[in-house]
């Protein structure tokens, strides 16, 4: 499909809602933005910078008064690590304040200089721990070790202040801080889109302001195989590339396949672990086996389970592709890990393990011979035999293994560490069989699920995890035995980017919920509190914008959903922020304050009618305010986003991108993959003549392993199917069907009008849904109008 859209966009560039239709009922979906200021700060900070850290500190003491800082605040440090980590205190305050102290020599008494000290004494502290002491007279950050001397300069630069004339300072205080959690973890997925280096170090650099310290590296999948291993160049000359599925893998100028590639040299490799140590960050390599494995079979099929010709993958979801169990494909494993051991210092590797389906395995004779050579009864057996071999060929290179957590399925080395993954129960398993455990839940801790209900959402995974749910993740299951918890190493959040075409959806996924992700990893249990980070992380968002991160605007701009009565000629519009930040409005056009009508309760407008509203902390807007406008025909119209899930079929919705164009802005949709099937709740059929529908066609690019029994479909009752529309839902009775075409128009896209039967009134749950196998291609709803007789 080839048509485009500034639908995303909006969210993060403050556009004003691209009218009703997206977020309420009505407006013009279409139709162009109407543009929006920034959210800016006050003229001076609003807050006291003692109680705005993220991630909380372990111990705080306010004191009195403040420390002037600027060009002539003195830095001093003794010893290259000390002095490293005041250079880049100087650079980052220079770079998000404005401000450049110069770094002077020793540790000579000067008023006014803030001390860097790397103190042996303080080693009881434990790992990664500072004391932080600040006095108008000057400031000390010590540490025992370089880790926690860099953790005591990001609080001290969350400290520096900026008064509205331009004067900086630093708060009085003393912090004795530490963190909860030795793994505090965040994984970047460039196998299914990838991520240049200059892409990878802003993730590192954001994850150093957060005291994160393990980046997972997910560097092999279906869908690419993306580091050079020089034994096996075909790993990325022919894995490295793959043809996106659709309009997006043409190229617009030619016609022909246009290839997706990316990898990193391994010299790239050295470059990003060595900017992650400087900040203290741990890179952990994954490659992973023996699932998640069609792009290196297809670079060396011989390493594959099937006689199939394979090539990387253009969809998503879960393969049948195993690596077989061959001696030379285990070496093969080894020679790759070999390959890469030099270029992690680390201290773990991760081997995958996660979702490898067996039936290749199951249905292969000489797979079932290998597993009575090894001794294995079954499947499940044979990965385990692999997963020993690979732990002992880590262990042998000074390495400990890690896995996901179906590496319990079998039997397990006790040194291997487990990542928990599907919900936690695993990781109390691996606890208490006393294997360590990182723990990261799909259901709390995936950064690619929607963060918000808001129809300005990218594309994203079923359900939501919203700020709050992450925030409130415990890592440490209240049910894990007293003597078992010293297994629980931390937790991670991962980004899996299927649905991450771009770097602005990254950061939308990533942030703010990195830094709940960070306060959980940091923070010791008893001192967090959600209400209190969502007063500080107003603050996080001024620190965001100054050191040019982005994140997601959609938990900080307000929602309306609207009722119609279209007899009375009114619109009942109800207001939410999804953080429960204060909202204020106007019905007049002009620009909401924080002196605007404050939103108490749904509001009655007559029609049309137009409203504007915005989130606000501290007297600011915390985001571009948003412009709602309904009329009479407006409200005769639902988009995808405003219909409801068939209650009766099909239940994982997700929210997915057009094919095409190539390049740019496309089509969002919001869909049920199982049984495509969208219902329009209490629709007002009073004078109804016809339903119009615009539908748009895209690949059906899932894998769906054992749950393909699931996919449901209507089958067609014509050539290419139809469009039946039910009243009372989809068992309900079939008010209208209209034939489809072979296929959209040229822009993507077909208008279809189903005539109602003229005795059809009152308020009834339309179900709309297309007939025909989804595949290769699903019908998708754009939007939904009402004719009226």
């Amino acid at each position: 499909m080839k048509r485009s859209t500034l639908l995303h966009h909006a969210r993060r560039l403050g556009a004003a809602g691209l009218l009703a239709m997206l977020a309420a009922c009505g407006g013009d979906r279409d139709a162009a933005p109407e543009a929006q200021p920034a959210a800016t700060s006050a003229a001076a900070p609003a807050y006291d910078s003692r109680q705005a850290l993220v991630p909380a500190p372990a111990s705080m003491t306010p004191g009195e008064g403040r420390l002037a800082l600027g060009a002539d605040t003195r830095l001093l440090a003794e010893g290259d690590a000390a002095r490293t980590v005041a250079t880049q205190f100087a650079a980052l305050l220079g770079k998000g304040r404005g401000i450049e102290p110069r770094l002077g020599e020793g540790l000579q008494e000067t008023d006014g200089a803030i001390r860097f000290v790397l103190d042996p004494a303080r080693a009881a502290a434990g790992t990664e721990a500072y004391l932080l002491e600040v006095t108008p007279a000057g400031a000390t950050v010590s540490a025992s070790d370089a880790a926690g001397l860099f953790y005591g300069a990001m609080t001290l630069l969350q400290l520096a202040t900026v008064d509205g004339d331009g004067t900086a300072w630093l708060p009085a205080v003393r912090i004795e801080d530490a963190p909860r959690f030795p793994w505090r973890g965040f994984m970047m997925d460039p196998a299914r889109h990838f991520w240049t280096v200059d892409q990878v170090k802003q993730v590192i650099d954001a994850m150093a302001l957060h005291k994160l310290n393990v980046l997972h590296w997910h560097l092999t999948d279906d869908q690419g195989w993306r580091v050079e291993i020089r034994k096996y160049p075909k790993l990325t000359e022919v894995g490295g590339c793959r043809i996106p599925a659709g309009d997006g893998g043409i190229d617009p100028r030619t016609g022909k396949p246009r290839p997706y590639c990316g990898w990193y040299t391994q010299d790239e490799v050295r470059e990003i672990v060595a900017y992650a140590a400087a900040r203290h960050i741990t890179v952990v390599p994954e490659i992973n086996q023996p699932g998640h494995a069609t792009a290196a079979i297809a670079a060396y099929p011989e390493l594959g389970s099937t006689d199939e010709p394979l090539v990387p993958s253009s969809e998503w979801g879960v393969f049948p592709n195993l690596f077989n169990a061959e001696e030379s494909t285990i070496a093969f494993l080894e020679d790759v890990i070999g390959e890469l051991i030099p270029l992690f210092p680390g201290t773990y590797f991760h081997i995958g393990g996660d979702e490898a389906v067996k039936d290749q395995w199951e249905a292969s004779a000489r797979v079932q011979q290998r597993m009575r050579e090894v001794g294995a009864k079954t499947e499940m057996e044979m990965q385990s035999h692999i997963v020993a071999w690979l732990e002992k060929f880590l262990a042998a290179h000074g390495k400990r293994l890690v896995g996901w957590d179906e590496i319990l399925e079998g039997p397990l080395p006790p040194e291997a560490t487990v990542m928990s993954w599907r919900g936690t129960e695993g990781g109390l398993e691996a606890a208490r069989e006393g294997h360590d455990v990182v723990m990261s839940p799909s259901g709390d801790l995936y950064l690619d699920y929607l963060q918000t209900e808001s129809p300005y959402e990218p594309p994203g995974r079923p359900d939501t995890i919203t700020l709050r749910d992450v925030y409130e993740f415990e890592p440490v299951p209240a049910e894990l035995e007293e003597d078992k918890r010293h297994h629980v190493l931390g937790l991670q959040a991962n980004l899996w980017t299927e649905h991450t075409r771009t770097w602005e959806r990254f950061e939308h996924h990533v942030f703010p919920r990195l830094a709940a992700v960070a306060e959980t990893g940091w923070t010791p249990a008893d001192r967090k509190d959600y209400a209190g980070f969502l007063r500080r992380l107003p603050v996080q968002l001024e620190r965001y914008r100054a050191s040019g991160i982005g994140y997601a605007q959609t938990p900080f701009q307000v929602d309306a959903v609207a009722e119609d009565d279209r007899k009375a000629g009114t619109v009942s519009v109800t207001l939410s922020n999804p953080l429960g930040y204060a909202v204020h409005y106007t019905t007049d056009g002009s620009e909401p304050t924080a002196g605007s009508a404050a939103y108490t309760g749904p509001l009655t407008l007559e029609l049309p009618a137009r409203l504007r509203a915005a989130a606000f902390a501290d007297g600011v807007a915390l985001a571009p305010a948003r412009d709602y406008r309904w009329d009479a025909s407006s409200l005769l119209v639902r988009t995808d986003e405003q219909l409801a899930t068939c209650p009766d079929a099909g239940r994982l919705l997700l929210r997915l991108e057009d094919d095409g164009p190539a390049d740019g802005e496309r089509a969002i949709f919001n869909t049920t993959i199982f049984y495509p099937c969208w219902q329009w709740n209490g629709a007002d059929l009073d004078g109804v003549a016809a339903v119009k529908v615009r539908a748009g066609r895209i690949p059906y690019y899932f894998q769906l392993a054992h749950d393909e029994p699931h996919r449901k479909f209507e089958a067609s009752r014509s050539t290419h199917g139809e469009l039946d529309i039910h009243a009372d839902g989809c068992g309900g009775e079939r008010l209208a069907s209209v034939p489809l075409p072979e296929a959209p128009g040229r822009d993507g896209f077909i208008e279809l009008v189903a005539e109602l039967p003229a005795d059809v009134a009152g308020r009834r749950d339309l179900c709309l849904r297309f007939t025909g196998d989804t595949r290769p291609q699903m019908w998708v709803v754009d939007r939904v109008g009402l004719q009226l007789r």
